[in-house]
């Protein structure tokens, strides 16, 4: 009896040590202690919105963009409206400095632009500004872009860009910036001033087969130098070609060596420039198209280069007036010499073959005559390797 009396006490105490292991301890608060809470975040600041032209600006360009500066917030909206409630549709530049309508504006009209932010915390700002566009203007420069919708091209064209009269520099860059390309699949490409009455736009390399190519020349009432303002907007859409075809001539065998898909497909003897009217060595490209034509050079001052002939199956490369085309009189020295005067002879056969086979826009080189292609003489935006394409722009290239 006394041996289970003394055990009794043991069992309460392992229990009690038990309950104590599995129970957490309260934290005794000392005197004065406060609980920590995080202080709130502060209000997010408000959107700000500057915008451009000033309120009330006067005699603005028909080509003005609305310049847009967010500072805490993004823009949620553009509106541009004339008096009669007309809305413009546009786009933001890559760099959402401008938004850009999607037509020049009209002359002596009233706009109003409205664009609203929003802030980080969502909250909205409203900022307008309003302005006048100038008067039609007297003096306009002529323009013009060879790239038509009807059209499929070869996988070189190049988009051409011409002005009736010579571009200073001071004026280029903000011409160049109004000159929107947009290629489908995309395609990084720049654009090149070839001389001050011509500018081109290409890609790194030839245009991948099917490309299509969207343009817009925005230069209606744009300041263009001199007192003048662009003519009009112009669009075209240029659609490139399934086929890559090249005609590559190489001078010191005589003969053409024609690629489609990067196959050779055929070799045509030719005969070239003769010592005293060297053909252009470099890449240009088929600018247009003769099946029938006449080649008139009575008003050459020299007259041993007077003649007048008719011509089957032209094919333009420059403005110079060198051409692929058909010249049955030199079958002889095909393949042999060069006899033409500049351009590229070949026979009947083969001059009928390479006009159903090629585009506008199909490359081609010559190689090895002594004579380089002058820049801008013809569509000779592949003459360049990329590197030296590029410092022709007048504006930064990524």
């Amino acid at each position: 009896m006394m041996a289970s009396v003394r055990t009794r006490p043991l069992v309460v105490l392992v229990a009690a040590l038990m309950l104590a292991a599995c129970t957490k301890t309260p934290t005794l608060q000392q005197p004065n202690q406060v609980a920590q809470t995080s202080p709130a975040p502060p209000p997010a600041p408000p959107a700000t919105v500057a915008l451009t032209p000033d309120k009330g600006a006067a005699g603005v360009p028909a080509s003005t963009e609305i310049g847009v500066k967010v500072t805490d917030g993004t823009v949620e909206s553009v509106t541009l409206t004339d008096d009669a409630g007309n809305a413009l549709t546009g786009f933001f530049r890559e760099d959402k400095s401008h938004w850009v309508p999607d037509q020049a504006l009209k002359y002596s009209t009233h706009y109003t632009a409205t664009v609203t932010a929003a802030s980080a915390d969502g909250k909205k700002t409203t900022q307008t500004t309003d302005f006048t566009t100038m008067a039609k203007p007297g003096k306009r420069l002529g323009t013009g872009l060879y790239l038509f919708a009807d059209k499929t091209y070869g996988v070189a064209m190049p988009v051409v860009v011409e002005f009736e009269s010579s571009v200073p520099e001071s004026a280029r860059a903000t011409i160049q910036s109004r000159l929107f390309v947009k290629t489908t699949p995309h395609q990084p490409g720049a654009w090149s001033w070839t001389g001050s009455k011509q500018v081109m736009y290409r890609a790194k390399e030839y245009w991948q087969p099917g490309t299509k190519i969207e343009v817009r020349v925005a230069l209606e009432g744009h300041p263009i130098g001199d007192g003048r303002h662009g003519d009009m907007d112009r669009r075209g859409v240029g659609n490139i070609s399934k086929d890559r075809i090249e005609l590559i001539v190489e001078n010191e065998t005589k003969h053409m060596t024609v690629k489609k898909n990067g196959e050779t497909i055929k070799s045509i003897p030719v005969s070239l420039g003769r010592d005293s009217m060297p053909s252009s060595s470099g890449t240009t490209v088929i600018m247009d198209k003769l099946a029938h034509t006449v080649f008139d050079t009575m008003d050459d001052p020299n007259p041993n280069n007077r003649y007048r002939v008719d011509i089957d199956y032209a094919q333009r490369l420059t403005w110079g007036g060198e051409f692929i085309h058909a010249a049955p009189w030199s079958v002889k020295d095909q393949g042999v010499r060069n006899v033409s005067h500049g351009c590229i002879n070949v026979s009947m056969e083969n001059a009928r073959f390479l006009f159903e086979l090629t585009r506008i826009g199909d490359p081609v080189t010559v190689r090895g005559t002594g004579r380089p292609l002058a820049p801008g003489n013809g569509f000779t935006a592949w003459d360049k390797d990329w590197d030296d394409w590029v410092k022709g722009s007048a504006l930064p290239v990524a």
